[in-house]
């Protein structure tokens, strides 16, 4: 408080004292306690008011001590108890945890993490998934720009997630906990098998395996692919503690059209620890239908490319670019393309009005538009010589099919000339356009059926920056290419359309999402929000049923089957106010990611403490842990001031007791008479 506040004071102590002595004691004859009590009560209330007028404040200074954070993360996935290491690393997890020296030091928090990053609240190592890269990313959200140790408590084996060696800041040190037997056994694994989902009948399909071996002698392995008691393929390998990998490429027989389960073998003579991990289950579809699609075009452009390596993602589909003096029949075409049509297109349309085959046409820049109102009859054009750039704007009402918004509005503008685009008939509109926000009322994309034959318009050039957007903002290309593989399925397909559509996949991994989605359509084929979708699954070898509510998303219903045992299931979906039913089927392939390893990745921690400067440790050199913290300078408490400035007193209760002490002055005056 400074010097002129405390002389202010002074003076309204003495101003307040003066009042209030001429008030009530100057030239008084008696003084009585009431007498006293006014003049009190008149001193406090003008010495109030003066104080209000002054409102002195002071400054407090309160010292802060700041402890440098310590993250514990323990691993919380199942391969720690399959190691036999969840009391050990529970163990040491409790003991760093409640270190009354660590706690003195650092500000130590602990967490868990299996697929996701958690606070440690209940850890019962039965996580499906290790995710180390979340610990990283995590950590690096939770205390930016701080200078922190980490204890990471795991065995190093992940499942999911990018590598985490490089996830760390290479600036905070990571001090690896290694639980589990670090014993080298001898041991073979399946550790990767890469196989499409769909194969072609009377075709050969590709399988590529790759196999691991631990251990510090040479041996002979025998690899084989089986289906049922057919041996497919069967090779002999040879491992040593200098060759531990092999690479298997093979190409296999698509004899029967539907689900073949397959089983990629390693096995040996050997005594191994683990055997689990030897075998992996998968499963091909063979299909004996391929989607052929004409990318038709005169001029070269950027999207063609974009567009045929979207739809050929889809195993299922091939697309042929073709000029259109090139096209002699149409006949091993299921769907044509057109892009940017003009009036070399003028025999490519003859052909398919006896062809009937359904079409896509993308218009741009270079679109003749006269010869499209000539040659078509669901738009009619008017268009300008200006160009314009338009957004899209997702339609949520669209029901032909199902599919989500992938962040259309936040796509690069395609191009198109400016001007009126009229519908002739019903469309189903899947994107309107607009122009620097404001709606057009126009249809940037749009679906039509006319006497059985589909059709699908984009009205604009340069669809290939949308792909190339989709990979920038989610690292893949899959939402695009899923996109538009449901655009030339739903033109692939000339069937009637149902009330009840499901989607489901033929077969999933044990301990993968297992996800069935379904729409119901009313009379006039609009998505119908209040259907009631129930969905009962059967196990074809216990029987056991269970009932599940499909739920209602955006634009479809669905419902999540984790947790089925490995088996084979059907099922039925059926809407309980019309009693429409649909029927299907998939396999849970028996698959534990979990159970795959054998041994701790003690390699791939120790390279993770080199790149942060820390040190690995065992489990049981915990306490040589916890010296290395506690001796470590760099991690030192910080000592903060903090200057507080406040009023002395709360003014507004400083103004309720000046109220309180007037009316009690006044009341005593008139109770005596004074007054």
């Amino acid at each position: 408080m400074s010097s002129t506040t405390i002389l202010l004071l002074l003076v309204s102590i003495l101003i307040a004292a003066g009042l209030s002595f001429y008030q009530y004691l100057y030239k008084v004859k008696s003084r009585s306690k009431v007498t006293l009590l006014l003049a009190f009560l008149r001193f406090f209330s003008i010495f109030g008011l003066l104080l209000l007028l002054i409102n002195p404040i002071i400054t407090r200074k309160t010292v802060e001590t700041v402890k440098t954070p310590l993250p514990i993360v323990i691993d919380n996935s199942a391969s720690i108890k399959d190691l036999k290491a969840d009391k050990s690393a529970m163990e040491v997890f409790q003991k760093l945890s409640e270190n009354s020296d660590l706690a003195a030091k650092f500000d130590v928090q602990a967490y868990q993490f299996d697929a996701d990053f958690l606070p440690s609240d209940t850890i019962n190592f039965k996580g499906k998934q290790s995710n180390i890269d979340v610990v990283a990313k995590n950590l690096k959200n939770i205390y930016k720009n701080l200078n922190y140790p980490t204890v990471l408590i795991s065995d190093g084996n992940q499942t999911s997630g990018e590598d985490y060696v490089f996830g760390f800041n290479p600036d905070n040190k990571v001090y690896p906990l290694v639980v589990g037997d670090t014993t080298t056994y001898l041991d073979l694994r399946v550790s990767q098998l890469n196989v499409n989902k769909y194969a072609f009948h009377k075709n050969k399909y590709p399988v590529e395996v790759f196999l691991n071996y631990s251990g510090t002698k040479s041996i002979n392995a025998t690899f084989k692919i089986t289906q049922g008691n057919s041996t497919l393929n069967q090779q002999t390998l040879a491992f040593s503690p200098s060759k531990k990998s092999a690479t298997i490429n093979v190409l296999l027989p698509a004899d029967k059209v539907g689900l073949q389960i397959l089983k990629a073998t390693i096995s040996s003579k050997e005594t191994e620890k683990n055997t689990y991990n030897n075998t992996k289950n998968f499963a091909v579809e063979v299909i004996d239908q391929k989607t052929e699609v004409a990318l038709i075009s005169s001029i070269s452009h950027p999207d063609l490319g974009a567009i045929k390596r979207s739809i050929e993602s889809n195993a299922q589909k091939k697309v042929t670019i073709l000029k259109p003096k090139q096209v002699n029949s149409l006949d091993n075409y299921n769907v044509l393309i057109l892009y940017q049509p003009n009036g070399e297109f003028k025999t490519v349309f003859d052909q398919n009005e006896n062809a009937k085959i359904n079409t896509w046409t993308i218009t741009g820049n270079d679109t003749d538009y006269n010869f499209l109102n000539q040659n078509q009859t669901n738009f009619s054009f008017k268009m300008s010589g200006s160009k314009e750039d338009y957004l899209a704007a997702f339609d949520s009402q669209f029901n032909l099919f199902a599919l989500d918004n992938i962040g259309f509005e936040q796509f690069p503008p395609l191009e198109n000339p400016f001007g009126a685009i009229t519908a002739n008939g019903n469309v189903n509109v899947l994107l309107s356009s607009t122009i620097r926000n404001i709606a057009t009322n126009q249809p940037l994309m749009t679906f039509s059926e006319n006497q059985g034959r589909r059709s699908a318009y984009l009205f604009g050039e340069n669809i290939w920056k949308w792909r190339a957007n989709t990979h920038v903002d989610k690292k893949s290309f899959a939402d695009f290419d899923v996109f538009l593989d449901k655009t030339i399925q739903y033109l692939a397909s000339n069937n009637a359309r149902k009330s009840l559509v499901v989607g489901h996949e033929r077969f999933y991994n044990s301990g993968e999402g297992i996800e069935i989605t379904a729409q119901y359509f009313n009379k006039n084929y609009e998505l119908d929000e209040k259907a009631r979708l129930t969905i009962s699954v059967t196990n074809s070898k216990t029987k056991q049923v269970k009932r599940y509510d499909l739920l209602r998303t955006s634009n479809a219903f669905k419902v999540n089957l984790d947790g089925l045992a490995a088996g084979n299931y059907t099922f039925t979906v059926k809407e309980l106010n019309s009693n429409s039913a649909y029927s299907g089927s998939f396999e849970v392939l028996d698959f534990d990611i979990e159970k795959q390893f054998v041994n701790p990745d003690w390699n791939k921690l120790n390279q993770l403490a080199a790149q942060t400067k820390g040190k690995a440790f065992l489990a049981s050199q915990a306490d040589a842990l916890v010296k290395q913290l506690l001796a470590d300078d760099s991690y030192k408490a910080i000592q903060k001031t903090l200057v507080k400035k406040s009023p002395l007193i709360e003014w507004i209760w400083l103004l309720v007791l000046i109220v309180i002490s007037l009316a009690s002055e006044w009341f005593i005056r008139k109770y005596n008479g004074l007054l």
